[in-house]
């Protein structure tokens, strides 16, 4: 068998993985294996074409603009993820968390405290947390940049020995320079749109500029654009405390006034190399003893508590599930109250816990 048509059906299996009830999921899968032959044809002949996007908003956590692409071109993006994710993930640092196998928020958070209790030695001298993101950063990457960015690290790597670059620089190009908002397919109505900032969307990002929110390979190459930042902190400004989340990063350092000098320094190189702006409402500088939220809580000394926003969201799901009136429902409910408690395991939340345990939430008033 062609190692391509291997690589594509196991890309099939990982993409179907918790996507099998999707409606281009189950149209994809009933004839299968004629689909999976037929793109490889596509692929090997150079003929492979993009399908319309799905896209659609989601509120929670967060206000953001989804595009879902077609079932087929999800396989593409896993097998382009299986290929050049090991090359990839040599490169970045220890502290990148997002996308990557073993780490995630949970790890974030964890690192986040370990660092403050590094730089403090163990809460007992001074160290100041500087947290900051980028403005509209899906919308506002630059894909000739990115590709680039994704096939200058392909050359340059040790470890492409049995990749087909040709082949790859095929399917990334495809995949980068596809512009989502051609002929998609909007899910919902116009009016979910209202209140997005048009940074938000790529219905209005400049030319050349944005990449889907949804897609895995945005995630990975989201990292790639990103590892130039993270070089140029550790290895230029010589920050030992530093971890990034997506575009959600902090820097950790005993000296405030250094740390401030870094904002200027960073938003330069962000400008100058990368083409992409520091959010200015969203700069956090302080004492560690004042507390730092990243990722969904709050790292205090000796204890983390989840942020509000997470608080609140459980909130609403026990008001749907008093409200529930059957069976269906009230086990829906239940499964996401018993995630939202997994999630709050994690953290200093025992007598939130205890209440939500001993059916005593009034679902009236906040839990926490």
């Amino acid at each position: 068998m062609d190692p391509l048509l291997a690589d594509l059906f196991k890309a099939y299996y990982d993409a179907r993985r918790n996507k099998r009830n999707t409606p281009s999921a189950l149209r994809f899968e009933t004839r299968y294996e004629s689909n999976l032959l037929k793109l490889y044809q596509e692929i090997r002949d150079r003929s492979y074409e993009l399908q319309p996007s799905i896209c659609f908003i989601v509120n929670e956590p967060v206000k953001r603009e989804v595009f879902a692409a077609d079932f087929r071109d999800r396989v593409v993006h896993h097998l382009i993820y299986n290929y050049i994710w090991p090359v990839f993930d040599r490169q970045f640092i220890y502290d990148s968390y997002s996308c990557r196998p073993g780490k995630g928020t949970l790890f974030g958070i964890r690192r986040l405290e370990h660092f403050i209790r590094s730089c403090s030695q163990n809460y007992r001298m001074d160290c100041y947390i500087l947290k900051m993101d980028i403005r509209g950063y899906f919308m506002s990457m630059d894909r000739a940049l990115l590709f680039e960015m994704v096939m200058t690290g392909l050359v340059n790597s040790r470890f492409v020995e049995n990749l087909d670059l040709d082949l790859l620089q095929y399917l990334i190009r495809k995949t980068i320079f596809n512009d989502p908002t051609d002929g998609c397919i909007i899910r919902g109505h116009r009016s979910d749109w209202e209140g997005l900032p048009p940074t938000k969307s790529l219905f209005t990002a400049l030319a050349g500029k944005g990449l889907p929110i949804g897609n895995l390979t945005s995630q990975l190459f989201s990292n790639i654009y990103l590892n130039e930042l993270d070089q140029f902190v550790k290895r230029e400004l010589k920050i030992k405390y530093y971890g990034r989340y997506v575009d959600d990063f902090f820097l950790i350092h005993p000296d405030r006034e250094y740390l401030k000098n870094c904002i200027i320094w960073i938003r330069e190189m962000l400008s100058d190399k990368l083409r992409l702006e520091l959010h200015p409402k969203k700069m956090y500088l302080q004492h560690y003893a004042k507390g730092v939220k990243f990722l969904g809580v709050l790292i205090m000394p000796w204890r983390t508590y989840p942020d509000r926003r997470v608080v609140n969201r459980l909130k609403a799901v026990l008001l749907e599930y008093f409200d529930a009136t059957n069976s269906r429902d009230l086990f829906r409910y239940q499964c996401r109250v018993m995630s939202y408690i997994g999630l709050l395991r994690q953290h200093n939340t025992k007598t939130l816990l205890s209440r939500i345990n001993q059916g005593l939430v009034d679902p009236s008033t906040n839990p926490g």
